[in-house]
């Protein structure tokens, strides 16, 4: 169960980042907007279950659709993308950090057997 309304939204965003047609919808986004049909094209999949991929993406304020007419327009929505960008340095910094101790240590074992031999 989820209590933090924070973490359940970090969820619902990895959680359409988890699938790899919502990352390349949302790598066409970032260059720009496009129709639903634009963002159908390179997919060998129906119009609906493009359809569907975008409501997960929308559900994760991660892309915005505009009805226009008949059609509808989608763009990414930056903010969100930020939130994640943010979340994922965050712990960047913390791995990074937590390998430059690993090499250390390694080198510090290397040393000590070179003097040894």
């Amino acid at each position: 169960m989820v209590t933090n309304t924070r973490e359940g939204e970090l969820d619902r965003i990895f959680g359409a980042l988890a699938d790899s047609t919502r990352r390349a919808i949302l790598a066409r986004l970032a260059r720009g907007e496009a129709t639903v049909g634009e963002l159908a094209e390179p997919f060998d999949i129906s119009r609906p279950a493009i359809s569907k991929h975008l409501r997960v993406l929308e559900n994760a304020r991660l892309v915005r659709r505009t009805p226009d007419g008949r059609m509808s327009r989608c763009e990414i929505h930056a903010p969100r993308m930020r939130e994640v960008a943010d979340w994922v340095e965050r712990y960047r910094a913390l791995w990074e950090s937590q390998l430059d101790s690993l090499e250390r240590y390694i080198e510090t074992k290397k040393k000590k057997r070179e003097k040894k031999s």
